[in-house]
């Protein structure tokens, strides 16, 4: 798999080939100097249903015949030809959507290939059907099968991370996927290809269709689509969800966050400080579950806001490719000039920047946002209530542990949040009353084991962990009689 493999992809990916498509070609930029990386052919209406009928004709063929052990050793092997590609991955997605190489090199290097390993473990020790014994004796089989063909849909911000997180439970549960990746990080997706490619997965398990809008809803709305995997913005998820109502089609839906970070009375600052980073700005602050809300007691509000400041102050903005930067550029001019505006925005309300708040002054080039903090930031400002998605945190005070409750629950999201303290079962029982589908206490890292997935705007349904998994499984249920039926 060499670079200028991956640069130029005029093809598609669909029932284990190389589909030539007349759809229009993309162009993909290098998020750090604004640079032509490659360009991208984008799928059009009948690609979408050709990868479609691929996946279905897989689904009642090889892939369904297949016993559990044998899909596990070839997910094995999908694991393998992943990492074996890591850190070429890695760099690719940081040229993409300017993620920092240290954090790239988790996130969409090593990861995929751990979460495939998790679910071919994980289904090998789900029995395909139980039997259960009523009161009366009656005997009822329950049996789980796999939901079917799968429209999985993913962001450019995590690109291979997220992806992952759908195509590992989905094909161990025996599911058949479609692949619609983002257009702005569509050239790492065919690294996912080359594995399949290599693995030898059958033909039409694996399918990839990037696009933008329109591409994704056709598959949403697709005939032969049995379920839909999403995240994505609230707005675009709402639609989404919209459809599948609609259609009666389940749907896992992983969307927003504006998450807060509850500083307690007796924090350890420097602790938090140092972990301040990779929890309110991972990848630039373009994470859904960032605490990009910090909630200060007033009795250390300047304090506070003032280690905070100089923190992010310090933060070495640089060239994504370099394992020293920690703040890299933005995906897309688009995406820096939205927070911009954001910026702009919390610029006219009574809140002030303490650092921040521009281009850096020595990177004309490229997608980059100075990070930036607004502290005396109100609950009820635009800054404090949407999804920035960019290197910007805000600081608000608060005068009691109920009031930073209540500042923390008082958001359209509930994806995550943190809490910190020198008091860990206080701060579990603050976890606790949070209005979110995960809670950090002292951290915040998401864990292969366990459900990661929101409530309120944030989203429905979990992924990763045995949930995750249970969303690509659909039950019957087997009525036996209490004896058997007497022979002729």
């Amino acid at each position: 798999m060499t670079a200028s493999a991956l640069l130029e992809r005029p093809r598609l990916f669909i029932d284990g080939q190389w589909r030539d498509t007349t759809g229009p070609s993309n162009p993909v930029f290098e998020a750090s100097s604004e640079q032509l990386l490659g360009r991208v052919t984008l799928a059009e209406g009948p690609d979408v249903d050709a990868a479609v009928s691929a996946a279905r004709t897989a689904l009642r063929g090889p892939w369904a015949a297949m016993d559990v052990p044998e899909r596990c050793a070839l997910l094995d092997r999908f694991a393998d030809a992943l990492r074996s590609r890591a850190q070429q991955t890695a760099e690719l997605v940081s040229r993409e959507n300017g993620m920092p190489i240290a954090l790239s090199r988790v996130a969409n290097g090593f990861s995929p290939a751990a979460i495939f390993r998790y679910y071919a473990r994980l289904v090998q020790t789900q029995p395909a059907r139980d039997v259960r014994i009523g009161k009366t004796g009656r005997r009822t089989l329950v049996q789980r099968d796999p939901v079917g063909v799968v429209a999985a849909i993913t962001p450019w911000n995590y690109p291979q991370g997220l992806a992952a997180m759908k195509l590992g439970p989905a094909l161990a549960a025996g599911c058949t996927v479609v692949l619609k990746p983002a257009p702005e990080t569509a050239l790492d997706a065919y690294v996912f290809a080359e594995a399949a490619l290599q693995a030898e997965l059958p033909d039409g398990v694996l399918n990839i269709v990037p696009g933008g809008r329109e591409t994704g809803a056709q598959l949403v709305a697709h005939p032969g689509v049995d379920k839909v995997a999403f995240t994505g913005s609230t707005n675009a998820g709402r639609e989404i969800g919209a459809v599948c109502g609609g259609l009666l089609r389940p749907v896992t839906l992983e969307l927003g966050g504006k998450s807060a970070a509850i500083l307690t009375d007796g924090v350890n600052l420097e602790y938090f400080l140092q972990q301040l980073p990779s929890v309110c700005l991972p990848n630039n602050g373009q994470t859904c579950h960032a605490s990009t809300r910090i909630l200060a007691p007033r009795a250390r509000y300047r304090q506070i806001v003032d280690a905070v400041t100089d923190t992010v102050r310090a933060l070495h903005v640089g060239d994504p490719l370099q394992e020293d930067t920690q703040i890299g550029p933005l995906v897309s001019a688009a995406q820096r000039d939205r927070v911009l505006d954001f910026i702009q925005a919390g610029k006219a309300t009574a809140a002030r920047i303490t650092t921040g708040g521009t281009v850096p002054v020595d990177r004309t080039r490229g997608f980059y946002v100075a990070p930036t903090v607004f502290a005396d930031v109100d609950n009820s400002s635009v800054i404090a209530r949407e999804e920035i998605f960019g290197p910007v945190l805000c600081i608000t005070a608060y005068d009691h542990i109920d009031d930073a409750v209540a500042l923390a629950n008082d958001s359209d999201y509930g994806l995550a949040g943190t809490v910190w303290t020198a008091d860990e079962p206080a701060g579990i029982a603050l976890a606790e009353r949070f209005d979110s589908g995960t809670v950090g206490v002292n951290c915040y890292e998401l864990d292969l084991a366990a459900p990661f997935g929101g409530i309120k705007a944030s989203g429905l349904g979990s992924e990763l962990g045995p949930e995750g998994m249970q969303a690509y499984l659909q039950s019957k249920t087997v009525y036996l009689a209490p004896t058997a039926a007497p022979r002729n």
